[in-house]
Formats: structure tokens, C-alpha cells, sequence
């Protein structure tokens, strides 16, 4: 289903035409398959670009979506060669099984803010607003690392609440509470600095608060771990630290 090689046999008879066309001024283009968590697109949208302009002749691609829904993909074949997820678990996941190349390495960190509508209406304000029972609270399941996340954070608070809708990422939780369908939700504290205003973060005590750790790693059946590795150590680099912080994130 995930193959290279049976993608590769669709597109053969494209590929050959497009190089007897094209003559010998075709430059070929190596494709970087990265997999990583719906909490890093904007960063890593950035972060692909300069990767591409220091290395031309490569494209970097990104599948976004859950870390659980990405490690379930690579365990199933799925041609990626760099994987980056939320935590440390879907992590160990795709490690558990041999398929990274070698040990994962963390790169960023993120905590977490309760979200609500610009101008929040509700006056929330406290991790216990959310048990009133007339506010429409939205999350994950727990098997995606905000879900899990947001159960670990009000656990400790001592906060009992029933969300009214599951989403399958940070991302839809985003969505619902800055379009109005939802009145709250937790989130990570770089998607409120990523949302430009369409939604206002509450504070989340440190006391109650968790660090979610980023790991990354190197597919071990890619075919191209010379560019992976110079995308994973990019994100590492300065450069790219600097570009991960003015979004919000932490360092490792």
C-alpha cells in the first residue's frame, strides 16, 4: 500500500517520457519523506524551505497528523525517512520494532494553555472553568499525545471534565475553538503562538503543567538517510533552533 516500488511502477512510463522531453538540462530531484506530528507544520513548513534552499535539487515533503496515526503508518511500510513525533511513547513505538536507523534524538519541547475564543467570551480562566457543565470542551483521544497530555494536566489540577467532542489533532482542536464550535480546549503553547490572534491562550500553572519532549529519527530503510540526516541536524543547528523558539517551542 506504502511502497515505493509500487509507486515508483505507476509513475515509470511519466518519469521515462518526462526525460526523453526534457533532454539533458533535467536536474534530478531527491524527495525527503518526513512524518511528523500536526504540532509542527508551521515550524517545519519553515524549516523545509531552508533546508531546500541550502540543498538544491532536494524537496522535502511532509505527511502532518497524529504522532499514534504516523507510527502506525511507518509500522506499516509507509515510505518515510524521518519521523518526528509529539512524545516519547509512538516514538518507542517505531523503535520497538528496529525500524529507526539509529537512537532518536530529542529537539524541541512545548507545555501546554487552555485556548478559548478571541475576546473569551466565557471569562475563562482557571483549569477549573473548564468543569462548568454549559462550556462545550473539546480534546483527543488519549492515545494521541495532546489527549494524553490534557488527561495528565487536569488529573493533577484535581479537575473532572467530559469532553463534548474527540478530535484526531491538536490541529482540530485548534479549529473548533477558533471558528466558535467549541468554547475551549488544551492545546500546545506554540499552536497559540502559531494561531496569529484567532484564539487567546490561558495560562496553565506550572504546578499542573507538563513538558512535551519532540524526538526525532532517521527511517532505517530510507533511501535517502545522507538528506535525512542533514534535515535532523538542521532542526539541531542554531539556525534551526532559532526558528523552532520564535514559534513558541522550547529548547531540548
Amino acid at each position: 500500500m506504502f511502497g515505493r516500488r509500487a509507486f515508483a511502477v505507476v509513475l515509470a512510463p511519466i518519469a521515462f517520457f518526462t526525460a526523453c522531453t526534457s533532454g539533458s538540462n533535467t536536474q534530478e530531484t531527491t524527495t525527503l519523506d518526513v512524518y511528523a506530528a500536526s504540532s509542527l507544520a508551521t515550524p517545519f513548513a519553515d524549516a523545509g524551505l531552508a533546508y531546500e534552499k541550502a540543498h538544491p535539487g532536494v524537496k522535502v515533503q511532509f505527511n502532518f497528523g497524529a504522532s499514534s496515526d504516523l507510527a502506525r503508518f511507518v509500522q506499516e511500510g509507509a515510505p518515510a525517512d524521518v519521523f518526528a513525533s509529539a512524545d516519547m511513547s509512538n516514538m518507542d513505538r517505531v523503535e520497538s520494532k528496529d525500524l529507526l536507523d539509529s537512537p532518536p534524538v530529542i529537539f524541541a519541547t512545548n507545555y501546554l494553555e487552555i485556548i478559548v475564543e478571541k475576546g473569551n467570551p466565557l471569562n475563562i480562566s482557571s483549569l477549573q472553568d473548564l468543569e462548568n457543565l454549559d462550556l462545550i470542551f473539546v480534546t483527543t483521544s488519549p492515545d494521541v499525545p495532546i489527549g494524553k497530555y490534557t488527561a495528565e494536566v487536569l488529573t493533577k489540577a484535581g479537575v473532572s471534565v467530559t469532553p463534548d467532542s474527540l478530535d484526531s489533532n491538536v490541529k482540530g482542536i485548534m479549529l473548533k475553538v477558533a471558528s466558535g464550535e467549541a468554547d475551549a480546549g488544551i492545546v500546545y503553547h506554540s499552536e497559540v503562538v502559531a494561531s496569529d490572534g484567532q484564539v487567546e491562550g490561558v495560562e496553565i500553572p506550572a504546578e499542573f503543567n507538563i513538558v512535551a519532549t519532540y524526538p526525532i529519527g532517521i527511517i532505517k530503510n530510507s533511501a535517502n538517510k545522507k538528506q535525512a540526516q542533514g534535515f535532523v541536524d538542521f532542526l539541531l543547528s542554531t539556525a534551526g533552533q532559532t526558528l523552532l523558539t520564535q514559534y513558541g517551542f522550547g529548547l531540548p
